[in-house]
């Protein structure tokens, strides 16, 4: 049997250590929300690949819908000999994302491609350079990607110089003391002191931050920056690509706002599990670019297509919006339970939308420092009892939880029960 630390001491020695680990569980296998690793221990998943696997490890119907593209072809390029698949699927998109008007829709391969298709398009259709994301916000690692990311540490140490015209403004977040009302003062200042708004391509934004820390955007912010958007001629990109697909109850976050985007981003749950991602926009706006410059090697690949057509039927037929509300409240609830007790004076926020929830941990309520080193000893301590977390936050100090929407309440539960028993060991243990 080869051991996780076997696997770890390879690892160590054939790849970079750019590339962080949440654990140092090595997976053999995984089912709906279980994940078996190599000595055969058995996992609770909360994690879902992030966000990713919104319908379980190895759904029968994803891999039926898989088997059956394969024996027909795994590859052919979209640019050389399109295929059906991919045409269809964009159709579906553009049916359903949240897109002022008609739509189209490119497909690529990652979340970071679609971030950086995103700005190409707003580029293109504008003619101008500027774009605006927010504090805390994550689109991905490539070169763009960094630059729009509002988080220095570890994604931006030692990789400068970015992209010009890029600016960043504070994201509304009441926990940690930004209103809305003054997220949209921060965005009028950058207009008056740093560049006028006839300059600005595009403003991306996650309605629910990801990496950030499950930080929800108000309802009313997001409401004033379309305004905001529309008066300037600014394209805004919703970045969806941790809260799509039924993950925050609804199948895309900004439903829950009553906003409609120019352009979506889209990646994660989009396939179950296969490297697929997709940029939807409004008509008008995908097709300012000239023939040859979109596209992708492997940019809607036939298999991928073939999952993800199965997902967007597996989400209806299963009711997972539905689900993921269940899940959520499930979570929820434990956690306030939990913040209410007085031996466990460390949780500083418990939020969430549907099945993407977090707990904030501080040192103490009153102080509300955050507490990065709480959150790594829970992470541990569920490791050790067989729960996969997720860490995420500005300062390290929130624990996320994205369990696969297909868990039953009992996998859920049992989930929460190892939670409650880490927390408490964690709590000890730093005492």
């Amino acid at each position: 049997m080869t051991t996780n630390a076997e696997l770890q001491a390879r690892r160590t020695a054939a790849v970079p250590r750019g590339i962080g680990h949440a654990t140092q569980i090595y997976a053999k296998r995984a089912k709906n929300a279980e994940i078996w690793d190599e000595e055969g221990k058995r996992y609770i998943d909360f994690g879902a690949g992030i966000a990713v696997v919104n319908t379980g490890h190895q759904h029968p119907r994803i891999l039926e819908a898989v088997s059956k593209q394969m024996e027909s072809f795994s590859h052919v390029c979209f640019q050389v000999t399109p295929h059906e698949n991919y045409v269809s699927l964009a159709e579906r998109l553009n049916a359903i994302a949240p897109v002022s008007g008609p739509a189209k829709t490119m497909l690529a391969s990652t979340g970071a491609e679609a971030v950086e298709n995103a700005v190409k398009v707003a580029r293109s259709f504008t003619g101008r350079p500027g774009v605006i994301s927010f504090s805390g916000g994550f689109h991905g690692r490539t070169h763009m990607g960094m630059a729009l990311t509002g988080k220095a540490v570890p994604y931006k140490k030692g990789f400068g110089p970015f992209p010009a015209d890029i600016y960043n403004v504070a994201f509304p977040n009441l926990y940690h003391g930004t209103s809305s009302a003054e997220s949209i003062k921060a965005l009028k200042a950058l207009f008056k002191y740093q560049a006028d708004p006839s300059t600005i391509a595009g403003i991306i934004i996650e309605p629910v931050q990801g990496e950030g820390g499950f930080n929800i955007a108000p309802t009313d912010f997001m409401q004033s920056l379309r305004a905001l958007c529309d008066e300037h001629g600014i394209i805004l990109i919703a970045d969806e690509i941790q809260t799509g697909f039924a993950r925050t109850g609804k199948l895309f976050a900004l439903e829950h706002m009553g906003v409609k985007a120019d352009v979506v981003t889209l990646a994660k749950g989009l396939a179950g599990g296969l490297p697929l991602s997709a940029i939807v926009g409004r008509a008008d706006i995908m097709d300012a670019s000239a023939p040859g410059g979109l596209g992708g090697t492997y940019a809607g690949n036939p298999v991928a297509c073939a999952a993800a057509h199965t997902v967007l039927d597996i989400i209806k037929d299963e009711n997972l919006c539905a689900r993921a509300n269940a899940i959520g409240d499930i979570i929820q609830g434990r956690c306030r339970e939990l913040a209410t007790r007085s031996n466990l004076n460390c949780i500083g926020d418990v939020r969430g939308l549907g099945a993407m929830c977090a707990v904030e941990f501080v040192k103490d309520t009153k102080s509300g420092e955050p507490s990065p080193e709480l959150t790594a000893q829970v992470l541990r301590s569920g490791n050790e009892r067989g729960l996969i977390l997720l860490a995420c936050g500005t300062y390290g100090n929130v624990i996320r939880f994205l369990p696969p929407l297909t868990a039953s309440d009992a996998i859920v539960k049992e989930g929460m029960d190892l939670f409650e028993a880490s927390l408490t060991d964690a709590v000890g243990k730093l005492q």
